[in-house]
């Protein structure tokens, strides 16, 4: 049977959300859930594909903004919620809704599109990549102390407006500095600090608030406990929910905060940089294990020179590039990337290229964290010029590497 690619009405949630929690394995009251999104989310986001009044695919999308390379911040469009339900599969669905989506986002002028992949091998295939890593540490709390002074105050505080006020400040400031980081919608904050959800279960942690020695709060962190026992002794663990330090201070008084609780044997945080500095403030570096690494957040380019043209570079350089994209007119794009001491360009030319890739390997290695010269290995490369790739691969690297604490 055909299917139509459309906006879903708000009479028509429950039986979206019905085929989204289908595809993804789960079983909420979709009519409870219904009623507490529809005042959440922009129904111009929210697609789907019917056939005849049944949803056989989702696909939607909120707009947020991405920090990259030096400071500079672009709209972009968070891509979630992408399924089609398991009798419906290879039927071209989910290229459809990609195709239909895809032109909204250009339509919304938002120069990115980001994701989290359920599935590695999908989205490639539409001009996304992995441009973030993504890792879990595990401090072993008996194994090593702390490098140091403790600077400011740390107090355990209720989840309150005022404390959802003064974290919500604090991070912020924080990915406005950060590459990869993105803006977080308002709502998320009271379902971090418990707000009751039809999906899902609700948070019931506590929240520690780090004052430096003005009393700003300039850190925080939320966290559970986890109960655990061992020959009658407690070897509780700590999961980390979110930790936020916008001073080295801060930083290191909140994990020496995490680590120092009583009757606390192992700290866990998950969706953390693998680059995380917490080794190097312990006397015993191996304390801190990191595991779990592998992609986090994927990248797809829609408006390449202003993306190109936005971020900074670490060294100077010029490339012409020729980007495969299927969604571009003709099928690429060439342009000619500038970049100096004064600033950079980058501008349609005719010029001969000195390097075709694809789309998605452009996006992985955007915010400077993957490399070039791997990233196009998944659909090859053409190198017109001697060097051109290694020069590339080197003008989009950054020292810092980036990072995105917000899943969606």
């Amino acid at each position: 049977m055909s299917f139509e690619i459309r906006r879903v009405r708000e009479d028509e949630l429950p039986t979206y959300l019905e085929s989204v929690s289908t595809a993804f394995l789960d079983r909420p009251d979709v009519d409870k859930l219904a009623a507490e999104v529809a005042p959440l989310w922009r129904d111009d986001r929210v697609w789907a594909a019917f056939e005849d009044d049944r949803v056989r695919g989702s696909f939607r999308s909120w707009a947020t903004e991405l920090t990259v390379p030096g400071g500079g911040r672009l709209p972009a469009a968070a891509v979630s919620a992408v399924t089609v339900v398991p009798t419906h599969r290879r039927r071209g669905i989910l290229r459809s809704m990609v195709a239909t989506e895809h032109d909204a986002i250009r339509e919304h002028g938002d120069a990115v599109g980001l994701l989290y992949a359920s599935e590695y091998p999908i989205y490639g295939h539409f001009g996304y990549g992995p441009a973030i890593r993504v890792g879990t540490w595990t401090l072993d709390t008996r194994g090593t102390s702390f490098h140091g002074e403790v600077a400011g105050c740390v107090d355990v505080v209720k989840p309150d407006p005022e404390a959802r006020g003064a974290i919500k400040t604090v991070f912020d400031a924080w990915r406005i500095r950060h590459p990869g980081e993105i803006r977080r919608r308002d709502y998320r904050w009271e379902y971090d600090l418990g707000r009751e959800s039809a999906w899902g279960e609700r948070w019931k942690g506590f929240l520690a608030l780090h004052r430096d020695a003005s009393g700003t709060v300039d850190g925080y962190v939320r966290y559970r406990a986890e109960e655990k026992w061992e020959q009658r002794q407690s070897r509780a663990i700590v999961n980390v929910d979110d930790l936020q330090a916008l001073s080295e201070e801060a930083y290191i008084a909140l994990w020496r905060f995490l680590a120092e609780i009583d009757l606390v044997a192992t700290v866990k945080a998950e969706g953390r940089n693998p680059a995380e500095r917490l080794p190097w403030l312990l006397t015993n570096a191996r304390a801190a294990v990191p595991s779990d690494l592998g992609d986090g957040l994927w990248v797809r380019l829609f408006d390449v020179p202003r993306a190109l043209e936005t971020r900074t570079y670490e060294r100077p350089g010029c490339v012409v590039l020729e980007i495969i994209d299927p969604e571009a007119p003709g099928g690429r794009t060439r342009l000619e990337l500038d970049a100096g001491p004064q600033g950079t360009t980058c501008r349609p030319t005719d010029a001969s290229p000195d390097l075709t890739l694809d789309i998605a390997a452009l996006g992985a290695a955007y915010l400077g964290g993957t490399r070039l010269r791997h990233a196009v290995l998944a659909r090859g490369a053409d190198e017109h010029r001697s060097g051109a790739l290694a020069e590339t691969d080197q003008l989009l690297r950054t020292g810092d590497e980036p990072f995105c604490s917000t899943f969606f």
